[in-house]
């Protein structure tokens, strides 16, 4: 097992190897003094992982109780929300319990969200199953819920008490799904290490998946802990979103998060070229990490539909947005785009003419 620190206002550690879901009480105890928990997963995860957890924590000496909601991103509502927090009530948690999130993204961001408001905050660690989980979403305190308007629009930052990252989960992902987890890995290379780029380029994921996980979170955990709020560098971690965010929100959220983001950041990389904002051979590198791991890079819906839907990110600041853009590979930065450019951006982005851009930038 190794172990990764991430020193946010509340410092926690992330656990990461094989075997871990069987540990599971004897490290909450480590954490947490409460004895008393709310396991909260979906439908797909509960027969696969629930009972081992559920187990591990009651031989531990916890009261546990556990909560399964209907799977899937179109679930990640209001409603499944408000069902999380009545069943909180009605098993009559307080503010000395806590909340076991279990599952992948959608699982972490609606059990974090609704520890972080039932009653006012209580704690909660997250289990995440998931290769995308695992590498991205379970670290750094971000919950939340969708709205009908966009993505992820109601939330609050809560940190967790700690993170268990059992990588034996991800055996039983389709490779769609360990795809997914697979674009944000990228994503992390781009930004911040080329050498991490280098290595995701020539190894086997699958053989080194403790080592990749590690170095995801190591990556992340260094920009929260500057910027736990999103307030400046943690803004990075966006690249390939802007435009992936509204790719799936054009889609019902029926193209995935992972894949969406990947769009995101070729045609962020496109965009970016064409405008000057980062050198040439910045999107064949993005294109061609994408092929290596077949993820999409061809995005189905026009310039004026991805922009529509990205004015409603949450992103946005006023009248302007930060998108994220690749200096270099292992280096990024932010450019502050208003409505009309970022119009112009998701143009240049698709458009299939590389020089009409130039005398925009």
């Amino acid at each position: 097992m190794e172990t990764v620190t991430v020193n946010t206002s509340t410092p926690y550690v992330v656990h990461i190897g094989p075997n871990l879901l069987s540990q599971t009480g004897r490290l909450a105890a480590e954490a947490t003094p409460s004895r008393t928990c709310a396991v909260i997963t979906d439908t797909t995860v509960e027969p696969l992982y629930a009972a081992p957890v559920c187990r591990s924590l009651q031989e531990a000496g916890f009261k546990v109780c556990l909560h399964a909601f209907p799977a899937g991103e179109q679930n990640k509502n209001i409603n499944t929300y408000g069902g999380m927090l009545e069943f909180l009530a009605e098993n009559k948690l307080t503010r000395s319990d806590f909340v076991v999130a279990l599952g992948g993204g959608v699982v972490g961001d609606m059990a974090g969200f609704a520890a972080a408001t039932y009653q006012r905050g209580i704690d909660y660690i997250q289990i995440p199953t998931t290769f995308l989980a695992a590498s991205d979403s379970s670290v750094g305190g971000k919950t939340a819920i969708d709205l009908r308007a966009g993505k992820n629009l109601a939330g609050a930052f809560h940190q967790p008490k700690m993170v268990i990252c059992d990588t034996d989960t991800f055996r039983s992902l389709p490779e769609d799904a360990f795809a997914d987890g697979v674009a944000e890995t990228v994503k992390h290379g781009f930004i911040a290490d080329r050498d991490f780029y280098n290595f995701l380029m020539t190894e086997d994921l699958h053989a080194r998946i403790d080592a990749v996980v590690r170095r995801n979170v190591e990556i992340k955990a260094a920009v929260v802990g500057e910027d736990e709020r999103e307030r400046g560098k943690r803004k990075l971690l966006n690249f390939g979103h802007t435009l992936g965010h509204a790719i799936e929100k054009c889609s019902g959220y029926t193209v995935t998060h992972g894949h969406a983001v990947a769009i995101g950041m070729v045609l962020a990389s496109r965009a970016a070229e064409r405008l000057g904002y980062s050198p040439a051979g910045t999107l064949e590198a993005v294109e061609a990490a994408c092929r290596r791991f077949h993820l999409p890079t061809e995005c189905p819906y026009t310039a004026g539909e991805l922009y529509a839907a990205a004015t409603g990110d949450k992103k946005r600041d006023g009248g302007s947005i930060d998108v994220v853009v690749l200096e270099e590979i292992g280096r990024a930065g932010t450019v502050r785009l208003n409505m009309e450019e970022l119009r112009t951006f998701a143009e240049a982005a698709l458009s299939d003419k590389e020089n009409i851009y130039a005398d925009r930038i």
